[in-house]
């Protein structure tokens, strides 16, 4: 973020600006993450019916150009030609029928120990499926059903255990990572949604199936899907109907067929492989378009580098009603959080560590386990912070915040290494979590 800020009337607000801070924290407004480009006429409306005054970054504001030919559109330059892109499309608020008000159920040590071993059932299930499609053989889907509905009902319970584990852990194949991460992405947001289990089942069993089209394409191919010449994309594209061909006679719902189908469509038509917009698109595939394009952002790859989540979730932000529908876009950050389980962070005081949980309510202030004090040594014996729960009756500097969200990679902030599993170890949440 910029340096050079300046204080604000909001009357005086003009589009492409960059907002920084409030004249009130944060978290006592509506808006999802804290610092967002004005782009309408209505975000300008939203803030004066919050603040009188705020806080622009004039040098976040210069660079507003550059994101929109960079990092912005690296995600967008492959656009159908329906679309170019940047064209936004508003709709009705979102309306879920009969939305189901899950309750957490289960304390997070409790989730993580009992789950600890389902990705790693999930990325045996999903390499028999694949290795049964490469051999073109008709796949056995029931373990892969089996693992759904042990996945949405672990994400019911208690949303932030699987989080942690698909964040913490390492695969054999990108594939299949890829899979069951924006499976559980997914399901998260529509856990928020309030989708019921039925139609949360139908979202995991599509997400984890979405990427079988790929085992048709050359490795190298899949591999460098952002840096590949037009020719290439073209061939790239094509995983969607392969999968969907692929699976035609598996006996799979109409439901989870429109997630295979349609997660690559894009809400202003910049999809493919359809050009699809609007409401034209499923909802369940709506959500898993969201889950998997964020889940690309944060996962390195050898090809480029990969995002902080707090970057991702800010990219996300500026996309609503462009390539995504804003209320989902609203309902997955609510969802994961501004700093989602397993974003490595430093805090204020300059003390380092890991996201484990958050909020939605207290969406800026997630519990961190700390693992490096101020010096950036490594601590003897892990602590968790709840940062709400701490910043309860502080104010002002004797406040504890998030300063910056870390890249995957960090030294000493491995999460792979930790555990989470509740054994003897230095690390374990299971001496650390109560909740």
């Amino acid at each position: 973020m910029g340096v050079s800020q300046r204080k604000i009337m909001v009357h005086d607000l003009e589009i492409g600006m960059f907002v920084s801070d409030l004249d009130r924290p944060w978290h006592q407004t509506p808006f999802p993450i804290q610092g967002f480009y004005i782009r309408s006429q209505s975000d300008i409306r939203a803030l004066h019916s919050h603040c009188k005054w705020v806080k622009v970054d004039v040098a976040e504001a210069r660079q507003k150009v550059d994101q929109e030919e960079g990092n912005v559109r690296l995600f967008s330059q492959r656009a159908s030609g329906r679309g170019n892109g940047r064209n936004e499309l508003k709709l009705p608020p979102l309306s879920i029928r009969e939305p189901v008000s899950h309750q957490v159920t289960v304390p997070l040590r409790k989730e993580i120990k009992a789950s600890r071993e389902l990705l790693d059932d999930g990325e045996a299930a999903l390499q028999k499926v694949f290795n049964a499609i490469r051999s073109a053989k008709a796949p056995d889907l029931r373990p892969v059903a089996d693992l759904t509905r042990k996945m949405v009902a672990s994400v019911v319970r208690q949303p932030s255990a699987l989080l942690w584990l698909s964040r913490t852990r390492h695969y054999d194949d990108f594939l299949y990572q890829h899979a069951l991460n924006t499976a559980v992405w997914a399901l998260v947001c529509g856990r928020q949604l309030g989708l019921n289990e039925g139609l949360l089942n139908h979202l995991a069993m599509g997400c984890l199936l979405s990427q079988v089209g790929k085992t048709a394409l050359p490795k190298d191919l899949v591999e460098r899907e952002q840096q590949l010449s037009a020719e290439e994309y073209a061939q790239y594209r094509s995983y969607i109907e392969r999968g969907a061909a692929l699976l035609e006679n598996s006996g799979l719902s109409r439901a989870v067929m429109t997630v295979v189908q349609n997660h690559r469509e894009r809400h202003n038509g910049s999809g493919f492989p359809q050009g699809l917009k609007g409401d034209r698109i499923p909802l369940l595939a709506k959500v898993a378009g969201i889950a998997e394009f964020f889940e690309s952002l944060i996962t390195p790859r050898e090809t480029r580098d990969s995002l902080t989540p707090a970057k991702a979730v800010s990219m996300l932000y500026e996309m609503r009603n462009i390539e995504f529908q804003d209320d989902l876009v609203e309902a997955f950050i609510k969802a994961i959080g501004v700093y989602p389980t397993g974003s490595l962070v430093e805090l204020s005081d300059g003390q380092r560590g890991i996201v484990i949980s958050h909020s939605p309510e207290r969406r800026l202030w997630p519990s961190v386990m700390v693992m490096q004090d101020a010096g950036r040594q490594s601590r003897k014996t892990a602590k968790i912070i709840d940062l709400a729960s701490y910043n309860e009756s502080k104010s002002g500097e004797a406040m504890l915040s998030v300063r910056e969200c870390l890249p995957h990679g960090t030294e000493g902030l491995d999460p792979a290494g930790y555990d989470v599993t509740g054994a003897e170890s230095r690390w374990s949440l299971g001496k650390l979590l109560s909740r």
